[in-house]
């Protein structure tokens, strides 16, 4: 074993792998307040007549995301590929919503 090695690999790997979990465990927790604030947004959207979906908002975003990604030293690419997809599943429930009258989701 080098200077440099661990002393139990396994369990260094195994520290790693717990906080993985807790932060994937955080990002899951955190999806599905974002989704319950966004779901107030398309019931709104609905109610009022709305369009489901905001590009010159959209736009803004990913710019933000963007340089906050940068800043964060992650791929801005990534940042936006991620946004990309949240805001596609976004748009999908405020249609279904205006779709129902703007009650609540089957």
């Amino acid at each position: 074993m080098t200077a440099d090695a661990p002393e139990d690999p396994r369990a260094e790997l195994l520290s790693y792998r717990q906080s993985i979990d807790n932060i994937d465990a955080a990002l899951i927790h955190l999806l599905a307040e974002r989704f319950k604030a966004t779901q107030a947004v398309g019931r709104l959207k609905a109610a009022s007549g709305m369009p489901a979906s905001d590009p010159g908002r959209e736009r803004e975003q990913v710019a933000r995301l963007r340089a906050i990604a940068e800043e964060s030293h992650l791929d801005p690419e990534f940042a936006e590929k991620w946004f990309t997809f949240v805001v596609a599943e976004v748009i999908h429930h405020h249609e279904r919503l205006a779709g129902a009258g703007g009650g609540a989701e089957a």
